[in-house]
């Protein structure tokens, strides 16, 4: 078979997927996900989350192997690979390219305070109109932790990186990050449009410890002959995109334009929405980030609303309330018996940790209005899944401070969007489109290689084969109903 097909890679926190990507059909031939039972999240200490970046490569390799024996497609008709990953991790490596400590990824909140130091001491307004958010827990922060508190591991540090980074040197040699890399390590200067300066002299932190730049769309290196030899693809082929999860997940849903706005709902959520303007939301609740298609000369900033409470609320809902042989479709099915507002029952879903939405308070998840004589089980589940919704509509409401207007919902036909309840009440209670494609991140790394490769002429070609699976609209006569359980549900905050 000979064509031209793309790899795309999806690095997550749970484990790395790979999907081979024809790009002249734009067809999925075929994905693989290792390791079949969740990565490893070391946790030393209460609020740390670390990883061992060669799980991650030996990961990505068992993933390519299983694309690779999937088909008939010789492997010398692979033309780029392109690269998503978890966004706001820190990875060191020596001047031999090796990773000298676990990662420190982005659920780790050590560095927090080391964060909020900085925000006072450089001034709101600095952090706010150069950064488009205070330094916070993000990756530059982080690396400051390192320098305080493990200074011999910060002594033999040659480069740090994001996790993508890590995997694109891996691949190739060649040690680089992005404008958008930059952004999301909190060390981008918008104003000036170059690296945060300040921020490095700040923490005392020498800037030649930055990789260079390359661009997200574009040669950002080629596989070395023997990296080659253990992915089995050919020598030579090239990395020609690389952006962090939620910026490649607009860009699989062919979100890049202002007033466009993507979603998920996985273990957590994220709205993402697409700005022209160097906007930031000034109680932080919300945080901005260069979007993978962001120059000099035409800003395209990603606001991003992240709810860490939401498919894992609907996961604790099958493993606590349902029995044992309820699937999650049954699930559904089961909260769709149920009236809109859920006879008074309503869920606030924020059992996962601090939520930014909520200026970093840890409220826990909370459930009102049960009656022992009339609340079922499908009662409990319908009114987790509105909850999750409404906390959508709650965040989505201080991304419209921010010039984030939704009319339209672009998301992938998976997790909690497979609900019927979740994404009718969604639709209803903030008046929005949504719409359903048959993409993921690794598909859209896929696409993203082909743009950057220059094998689509533009983006409208690069995703005029993505198709819409589904298509919600507000129901008039649901309208009231889901917003008057809306504001029961505002009571309890």
């Amino acid at each position: 078979m000979n064509g031209s097909y793309l790899i795309g890679y999806d690095l997550g926190s749970s484990s790395i997927k790979a999907c081979l990507f024809n790009a002249l059909t734009g067809e999925c031939i075929t994905s693989a996900y290792y390791p079949r039972q969740e990565m490893v999240i070391k946790s030393g200490k209460t609020g740390w989350a670390e990883q061992d970046p060669e799980m991650w490569w030996e990961n990505l390799k068992k993933a390519t192997k299983a694309i690779l024996s999937e088909t008939e497609i010789n492997p010398i008709h692979i033309k780029a690979i392109g690269i998503s990953y978890q966004m706001h991790g820190l990875v060191l490596v020596d001047s031999n390219q090796k990773a000298i400590r676990d990662a420190i990824i982005w659920c780790d909140s050590r560095a927090v305070s080391l964060g909020d130091k900085a925000f006072q001491d450089l001034g709101k307004s600095t952090c706010l109109e150069h950064l488009l958010n205070s330094p916070a827990n993000f990756t530059l922060s982080k690396l400051a932790w390192v320098k305080e508190h493990e200074p011999d591991v910060f002594s033999k540090t040659r480069y740090y990186m994001l996790p993508g980074d890590y995997i694109a040197m891996r691949m190739t040699g060649k040690v680089a990050t992005t404008t958008t890399g930059l952004s999301e390590g909190i060390t981008w200067d918008f104003k000036r449009n170059m690296q945060a300066t300040f921020l490095f002299d700040y923490w005392g932190i020498n800037q030649d410890i930055v990789p260079g730049l390359v661009p997200v769309f574009g040669e950002q290196g080629r596989l070395k002959p023997e990296i080659a030899a253990e992915l089995g693809l050919p020598e030579g082929v090239p990395v020609t995109y690389r952006a962090g999860d939620q910026p490649n997940n607009a860009l699989s849903l062919n979100v890049l334009n202002p007033g466009e706005v993507a979603a998920t709902a996985g273990t957590s959520g994220v709205v993402y929405g697409i700005s022209s303007d160097l906007k930031y939301d000034p109680e932080q609740r919300v945080n901005s980030f260069a979007h993978v298609n962001h120059t000099k000369d035409e800003t395209r900033v990603g606001v991003l609303l992240c709810i860490n409470g939401t498919a894992i609320l609907n996961k604790w809902m099958r493993n606590i309330v349902a029995p044992a042989e309820m699937s999650y479709e049954q699930m559904n099915e089961l909260a769709m018996t149920i009236p809109i507002g859920s006879e008074g029952v309503c869920i606030l879903p924020f059992g996962n940790g601090a939520e930014r939405m909520l200026k970093n308070k840890e409220s826990g998840c909370s459930i009102h209005g049960v009656d022992f004589n009339r609340t079922t089980r499908g009662h409990l589940i319908r009114a987790a899944q509105e909850g999750i919704a409404f906390a959508f509509k709650y965040g989505m409401d201080m991304m419209n401070e921010s010039g984030i207007e939704t009319h339209t919902i672009r998301a992938g036909n998976a997790n909690l969007f497979l609900s019927p309840v979740f994404r009718q009440t969604l639709a209803n209670i903030t008046g929005a489109t949504i719409e359903l494609y048959n993409t993921d991140g690794s598909i859209g790394a896929a696409r993203g290689a082909g743009i950057g490769l220059g094998i689509y002429k533009d983006s409208r070609e690069a995703f005029s084969s993505l198709k819409k699976v589904a298509h919600i609209v507000p129901v008039p006569e649901e309208t009231e109903p889901a917003l008057k359980a809306y504001r029961h549900w505002l009571k309890h905050m």
